[in-house]
């Protein structure tokens, strides 16, 4: 699963550039974001359909809480859907209509998993290599309170692990290339079968994992300390490669 993420103010800002979104709420770095919290995301603007011809549907920088709820849900209780496996996710009922109408794509700088060592955990960052920003693949949906008023919630795809990430963990989530920003958010992609080669993992090599500090461990903690690598009795910070 993918359960926090960094995004630094910059590269959110970049992403937007390269979507044509204009100016967007003031936005500050995070480091330690986890489910439940609300994260901006970027989603085609409704209505999305018959865009301007040669240009495709204009997209929109919106707020989302993270954790989806269903339509149909009788609580807004998303813990539980915070991810969405690849592998099901245009079956499994709390997610299909959301696959094939609402995608969102989700700003990151990195992401953390943590390695089981015993009774402890130790977090690992995961970062694109050339330090780009990407895009965690989302769904969005929109779900009616009983009062009346409208709570919109996302769940970020996960994937099986690539060779750099399979040493810590058994998924990873899917990592967007600006390239795929488009397809992706494309309305009119609707068919696994065209949406499948995006969803599978990022290339190995083309990242990297750093160990770092457990003072991210703590979702209570914030700011670039969670960014703090560890060091490995004096021969410098473990890192994953290929041949860890």
């Amino acid at each position: 699963m993918c359960c926090r993420f960094l995004l630094l103010e910059q590269h959110y800002r970049d992403i937007l550039e390269r979507l044509g979104i204009g100016a967007a709420t003031e936005f500050l770095s995070r480091y330690n974001i986890a489910p439940g919290s609300a994260i901006p995301a970027v989603r085609v603007r409704l209505p999305a359909r018959n865009p301007s011809p040669g240009r495709g549907p204009a997209c929109e920088a919106v707020t989302l809480r993270w954790g989806l709820v269903p339509a149909w849900a009788k609580s807004d209780d998303g813990a539980a859907l915070a991810n969405a496996r690849a592998e099901s996710v245009a079956d499994k009922p709390s997610f299909r209509d959301a696959f094939r109408a609402r995608r969102c794509v989700i700003p990151a700088s990195g992401f953390y998993e943590w390695e089981h060592r015993g009774r402890s955990k130790q977090p690992w960052l995961f970062q694109r290599r050339d330090e780009q920003p990407f895009g965690l693949a989302g769904l969005w949906e929109s779900w009616r309170t009983p009062d009346g008023t409208t709570l919109e919630t996302c769940s970020v795809i996960t994937t099986e692990p690539n060779e750099l990430m399979r040493p810590i963990h058994h998924r990873m989530p899917v990592m967007l290339t600006p390239e795929q920003f488009e397809p992706w958010l494309d309305p009119e992609l609707t068919d696994l079968s065209q949406l499948a080669p995006l969803l599978r993992p990022a290339s190995a090599s083309a990242m990297t994992a750093v160990a770092v500090s457990t003072y991210v461990s703590s979702i209570r903690n914030e700011g670039p300390a969670c960014l703090d690598p560890v060091t490995d009795g004096g021969n410098g910070t473990p890192q994953l490669s290929l041949g860890f």
